[in-house]
Formats: structure tokens, C-alpha cells, sequence
């Protein structure tokens, strides 16, 4: 049984409106996901930079230091077997 023209046309009509919805669907959720990263990304830098900023409030000489000495210091100091025992309690919700 062929379909007729009209019966056709109606059928692309129909099928272009669903594409149409699908595409405004992909596009929405695009837009979804760039927001959440944006969101994802604007916390991030957030809690890097008052996590530095207290670091420099603690230790007002590492306001001058280079970045790879920092980071070195950063490294050593964490290290310390003290420091370890520091980060494990405080992980694991123990008072200081």
C-alpha cells in the first residue's frame, strides 16, 4: 500500500517537529552541563584561593615566595611524619 503526497508531506512535517524538539533537547542539556561545570569550576577556584589565602594569613613569608619553592615547602613540611598524623586525625574527625 503506497502512501499518498499529502500523507507524506504530513509525515515529514511530523518528523521535522521531532527533530526540531530532540535538537532544542540536546541543546538544553548542553547548556546544563556547560553550567554545572562553570559551577563546578567556580567552587573549585573559590577553595583555592581561601585555602591560599589562610595559608598566608598563617605564614605571612610565603606571600613572597616563587612557586616552586613554595611547593617544595609545601612538600617537605607535609611530609613530616608529625604532619601525616595531624591530617589522618583531622580526616578522621578527631579534635586537634
Amino acid at each position: 500500500m503506497s502512501k499518498t503526497l499529502e500523507q507524506l508531506r504530513a509525515e515529514q512535517a511530523r518528523d521535522k517537529a521531532l527533530l526540531e524538539q530532540y535538537q532544542h533537547r540536546i541543546q538544553r542539556l548542553e547548556n546544563r552541563a556547560k553550567y554545572l561545570n562553570h559551577a563546578e569550576r567556580t567552587a573549585r577556584a573559590h577553595r583555592l584561593i581561601t585555602r591560599g589565602a589562610a595559608v598566608e594569613s598563617i605564614v605571612p613569608e610565603v606571600k613572597s615566595m616563587e612557586e616552586v619553592p613554595f611547593y617544595g615547602l609545601m612538600e617537605q613540611i607535609l611530609s613530616l611524619p608529625e604532619a601525616q598524623a595531624v591530617i589522618r586525625r583531622t580526616l578522621q574527625g578527631e579534635d586537634l
